[in-house]
């Protein structure tokens, strides 16, 4: 069925392995990290390595990263964060009370939006800077 709706649309299919050497280290990296983080606070049986997962990825995406010049979080976000999510929900009642005006509020997440770009843009020129100094490039 799938062999002979590829022939008919035109697609060549190639069966490989799913390894991409361009981004397999930084995921090592940040793997190595995470489980760095756990081995500090899990327990020594490793009992209750689940109770800890989301402190453990609250700290390594909230932690600086100097070749990015700045954390996962403010890379994707845009902004520091310094709270875990569920301490935060209490923004929706804020806005709901606020009573934002739509138009303005669509204008200042264009502007976020504009200021995201700015950030990715700027943790790319850190990435290449940094990758230049260590003879990465």
């Amino acid at each position: 069925m799938s062999a002979s709706l590829l022939r008919k649309h035109g697609v060549k299919h190639k069966v490989s392995t799913p390894y991409h050497p361009q981004t397999s280290g930084k995921v090592d990296v940040s793997n190595w990290e995470t489980k760095g983080i756990f081995t500090k606070t899990v327990n020594a049986n490793r009992t209750d390595w689940y109770r800890k997962l989301y402190d453990a990825l609250w700290a390594y995406r909230t932690a600086f990263k100097t070749p990015i010049d700045m954390s996962p979080n403010q890379l994707v976000f845009g902004k520091s964060c310094h709270l875990l999510v569920k301490l935060k929900h209490n923004v929706f009642w804020v806005l709901k009370v606020m009573k934002l005006n739509r138009e303005d509020a669509s204008k200042d997440r264009i502007d976020l939006l504009h200021a995201l770009e700015e950030f990715w843009f700027r943790a790319y020129e850190s990435s290449a800077h940094y990758k230049e100094n260590e003879g990465m490039a």
